[in-house]
């Protein structure tokens, strides 16, 4: 497949259209990255544009490049825009586009585990929609594609509309998300401006708080500058940095990896004695693999367990250990126990399934 393929939601035409002209024609524009850094993770990629344009530039095409440079597929959305269609309409797209790009994983050399959306603005608007508002697919459909689960793996939703109505603005078009979060709502990946005079950050709160409660794994990031409608705005030293954090939240959550994760346990010490409270870090040498940490103290006598959620990938890592303190039940006298923090390089270690022993001087 070449590598910028566009492909029809359906071919044959789409539900609810209204014409046959190409805004009536749902579409994916397909990026696969270089074979050699794919990680088997997909993005599909909503611009902005509030339901009436599309920003297919710099909140398309350029976030495509990012995530390919970084092995990551990206299939870029052209869905349905208002006046002609409601957003209901554009759900439908964003809906099937998920469908599609699970169906076709195998063709494009992704995991169908591993398929995100991420969306700006109205697109993220359309993002948490799908997010909150998919289904499992009809096992007897007659089109293959609709037999395929239409829920995200994961969320990234940037200076998204959540909730139209506590907005203030086209409350009729920004159907409330918000209020549909539930435990099976995928993890989510918020960003946000403070000074955001569109739509304003606590939009992102709104839907932070919302899989706070349901239990979502989620980070919210809130940058004191930038304007609305920016990307990836490689203009903005700080806001610029978002990608990297998301990329490191999808690694950490083991999106970019298709290996399992593992626990850890083990028991670290200083000259064979537990240290009042210390850090042990796992960097993976792989460089999609997540990295894992837990806190041992002389309480559990230096034991450390880090449950397989949270865990490592079978494989080599460099090993760190960050004496914090001597105490660790934290005392009423405040008194200093360590002229200073101190870390240990243990090196590589290959890190399994077996209990470690470490110990620094």
């Amino acid at each position: 497949m070449h590598r910028d393929t566009v492909v029809e939601l359906w071919p044959k035409g789409a539900p609810e259209a209204v014409g046959d002209l190409e805004l009536d024609r749902p579409r994916l524009t397909i990026h696969l990255p270089e074979a050699e850094v794919a990680t088997g993770a997909g993005v599909i990629v909503n611009p902005g544009g509030g339901y009436r344009k599309l920003a297919a530039d710099h909140e398309g095409l350029q976030v495509a490049r990012w995530l390919n440079r970084r092995g990551i597929a990206a299939f870029v959305l052209r869905y349905r825009l208002g006046e002609r269609y409601h957003s209901d309409v554009s759900l439908l797209d964003g809906l099937r586009a998920v469908r599609l790009v699970r169906h076709r994983a195998v063709e494009f050399g992704i995991a169908a585990s591993r398929i995100g959306m991420l969306g700006f603005s109205a697109g993220g608007h359309l993002c948490v929609a799908v997010g909150t508002r998919w289904d499992a697919g009809d096992d007897v459909a007659a089109d293959p594609v609709e037999r395929a689960s239409s829920r995200p793996d994961f969320l990234v939703a940037v200076y998204a509309v959540t909730n139209g109505i506590l907005r203030g603005r086209k409350a009729d078009e920004y159907t409330p998300a918000d209020v549909r979060v539930d435990d099976t709502t995928p993890p989510t990946f918020l960003v946000h401006t403070h000074e955001d005079g569109i739509v304003p950050a606590s939009q992102s709160t709104l839907f932070y708080d919302a899989l706070l409660k349901a239990g979502v794994q989620a980070e919210l990031h809130i940058y004191g500058f930038g304007e609305h409608g920016t990307g990836i705005n490689p203009g903005d030293p700080d806001f610029r940095e978002w990608p990297q954090l998301m990329l490191n939240w999808l690694r950490r959550c083991g999106f970019l990896t298709g290996k399992q994760r593992r626990a850890v346990t083990g028991r670290v010490t200083r000259n064979g004695e537990p240290m009042g409270m210390a850090w042990v870090t796992f960097v993976p040498l792989d460089p999609n693999a997540p990295p894992a940490r837990a806190r041992a103290s002389s309480g559990v006598e230096g034991r450390f367990e880090i449950p397989a959620s949270h865990g490592i990938v079978p494989g080599p890592h460099r090993v760190e250990v960050h004496h914090v303190s001597e105490e660790f039940a934290n005392p009423d006298t405040g008194r200093y126990t360590l002229a200073d923090a101190v870390s240990y390089d243990l090196g590589v270690v290959e890190v399994g399934c077996a209990p470690l022993r470490l110990d620094v001087s």
